[in-house]
């Protein structure tokens, strides 16, 4: 059975379910309304489902009619606290919270390959699971179905990102390192406040925290090799309540991203001694907490190959090109971790829809003639891997 002929009758579908997800967003641990359209979905064709991970997750079940290997394929479910401008006639009717990075693609293309594989069950082998996942945006969904059990029996997982940085018609999946470990902390800093003619009596809390910023900077550069990237950033900085009052206290909060993962373990350790040694220096006291996310995502080289291969079957010749690897995070890892794995990043970039801003802007939007592939690739790659001895 072809695969180009059995994904044509679903065309229309994959672009209906994506505009209904995207215009009925839902934050992440939250996607109820999105979590019962899926199990209803799958209900209409006959793949079984089982709930997966927090309370909105769904694993379904898709066996073929010969023997093989067993793969996982990931589609996240969860939205972002983002108000839509995109203008679109399919835009978010839920006010604050917008499809901004993509998800609503990658349950509709889910939603699609189901279509699909169900229709060449003949064809296939072994076992498909598919993971429609919650919380991926707070890296809660990935370590709640493992513990549900979503990885038993699986001997390879499979995830595709939408991407704006690449062209519609490509697709990025190179062996290695490709997105980022993903580490959030907050650094309470407390001083003494009094006047702010009189700063010789009081242990200036602002002062401390400004010393402490560019302290993790030199970080970056003093604490690592320069041959492995690291990125350190504060983005919450609050402190003070009066222009001629000292602050007592401040806070700031940030986050840390690289791609080694000894660097990502040693990275909140060297993050609290940095604030707690500088706080000391100026005679104030720091406390950090670290919140790990989300581990870096390296490809398996065999996976990373098996999914080029299948894109040069599915979208073209032409299809896999190199794409530079990003600090974003992706708690698809924590999959990757347990078996063999890789990340797919799509190609939706095309100036002649406007499907030019990236992942998180509140006028991000996608080629959606590209996501028909996708499902197809989520397919093949299914086809492909279970068939290997």
């Amino acid at each position: 059975m072809d695969i180009k002929e059995v994904a044509k009758k679903y065309a229309d579908y994959q672009i209906n379910m994506r505009r209904y997800f995207h215009e009925n967003p839902e934050l992440s641990e939250k996607e109820f309304n999105t979590s019962k359209v899926v199990k209803e979905e799958l209900d209409k064709i006959g793949v079984p489902w089982v709930p997966c991970g927090l309370e909105t997750g769904v694993l379904a079940t898709i066996k073929g009619s010969k023997p093989g290997k067993t793969i996982l394929l990931r589609g996240d479910m969860d939205a972002l606290t983002v108000t839509e401008k995109t203008g679109l006639p399919f835009a978010s009717k839920n006010e604050g919270v917008m499809h901004a990075c993509g998800h609503d693609c990658h349950i509709s293309m889910m939603l699609t390959a189901a279509h699909i594989l169900n229709d060449m069950k003949e064809d296939l082998c072994g076992t498909v699971k598919l993971a429609f996942q919650p919380a991926e945006e707070v890296a809660t969904g990935a370590p709640a179905m493992i513990k549900d059990g979503a990885l038993e029996g699986v001997d390879g997982c499979f995830a595709i990102h939408v991407w704006f940085d690449v062209d519609a018609g490509h697709i990025s999946c190179d062996a290695g390192p490709r997105m980022g470990a993903a580490n959030m902390f907050t650094i309470d800093v407390t001083g003494k406040g009094g006047h702010g003619a009189t700063p010789h009596s009081c242990v200036d809390a602002v002062v401390v925290q400004a010393a402490i910023i560019n302290n993790l900077q030199s970080m970056v550069s003093r604490e690592f090799s320069p041959m492995e990237p690291v990125v350190v950033t504060v983005g919450e900085v609050k402190a003070g309540y009066r222009w001629n009052v000292i602050a007592e206290s401040a806070h700031l909060g940030g986050t840390s991203r690289c791609f080694s993962k000894e660097i990502f373990t040693a990275l909140p350790k060297v993050i609290d001694r940095i604030a707690s040694e500088t706080a000391a220096a100026y005679r104030a006291t720091a406390v950090t907490k670290n919140t790990v996310l989300c581990p870096p995502v390296i490809n398996d080289e065999h996976m990373a190959a098996v999914v080029q291969g299948a894109s040069r079957k599915v979208i073209a010749p032409d299809a896999p090109v190199a794409v530079p690897a990003t600090m974003g995070g992706e708690d698809f890892a924590f999959f990757m971790d347990k078996v063999p794995g890789c990340v797919c990043q799509l190609g939706i970039r095309n100036e002649a829809c406007k499907a030019v801003y990236p992942q998180h802007s509140c006028y991000y939007t996608v080629d959606e003639s590209a996501l028909l592939g996708g499902a197809m690739l989520y397919a093949q790659t299914a086809l492909d891997f279970n068939a290997e001895k």
